[in-house]
């Protein structure tokens, strides 16, 4: 198929299996969690990295800001081969309760943005694959000692890791009171920016998708995060777990490579 525009790797470059954090410096960051890293391509926001993580082999590329730069980058992993992919980010909890720091496993996403629509209507669900929900769930279970906590509402919120629906927009300085609330109303465990067009897409091109994100910040309880670059953004807990989010995505790639 030749060499894709953005990413620019080819068919053969890269593995099955692909963690796909937003944030290109967090590639880095994931590559230093494995065992042996090779940078493969750099270019705009996508940073492509090829990994070995205890005898697993993959892939770690970076999907930029949105869905619009998100849909791309799963676009072109497919078109080389890809079949997996696993976001791991960070998300405003939507929840009191919902400490910065936790940790959410997304069982779906709202479709506040404007990509997947291009591609079908809103009413078709967003939602990651079963196998790689699973795993995720299961590995944080083993890892965080049966902590993950199915939230509704924000009940019985003091789990380290929630599992439940979450919320995809576009529009980061415009999440007024009313989206924030009205988001609360539904159950939404937190917002980000990219989930719902990587669930889409992935549905749509025959490939395996989840995600797991880290808390920053929690926009019901007024807590924001910085305005620094990269991690230097984040609140220390934050920081300090997106360690453990990065270790449940290797681990939970690791155990799907397997299936």
């Amino acid at each position: 198929m030749g060499t894709q525009p953005h990413l620019l790797v080819e068919d053969g470059d890269l593995t099955d299996i692909a963690l796909v954090p937003g944030d290109p410096g967090r590639v880095d960051r994931i590559a230093s969690h494995c065992d042996e890293s090779e940078t493969v391509a750099s270019n705009r926001e996508y940073k492509v990295v090829n990994a070995s993580y205890e005898g697993c082999e993959l892939t770690i590329c970076s999907t930029g800001i949105g869905c619009p730069s998100a849909a791309i980058a799963l676009e072109e992993l497919a078109n080389v081969g890809v079949e997996t992919v696993l976001r791991v980010g960070t998300t405003g909890a939507l929840q009191s309760g919902i400490e910065i720091g936790d940790m959410i496993v997304a069982t779906g996403a709202a479709k506040n943005e404007g990509t997947s629509k291009r591609y079908e209507r809103a009413e078709y669900p967003a939602v990651p694959d079963y196998e790689v929900l699973s795993a995720l769930v299961e590995t944080a279970n083993e890892r965080e000692g049966n902590r993950t906590v199915r939230a509704s509402n924000g009940e019985d919120a003091a789990g380290q890791v929630h599992v439940g629906p979450i919320a995809s927009d576009d529009a980061y300085y415009a999440e007024t009171e009313e989206y924030v609330a009205d988001w609360e109303e539904a159950g939404l465990l937190s917002v980000e920016m990219e989930a719902a067009a990587l669930f889409t897409l992935a549905r749509r091109r025959g490939l395996r998708a989840g995600a797991i994100c880290t808390v920053d910040g929690n926009l019901v309880d007024g807590t924001q995060k910085g305005t620094d670059t990269e991690d230097d953004e984040l609140p220390e807990k934050a920081k300090n777990n997106v360690g453990r989010a990065i270790d449940i995505a290797l681990e939970a790639a690791t155990e799907l490579s397997h299936h």
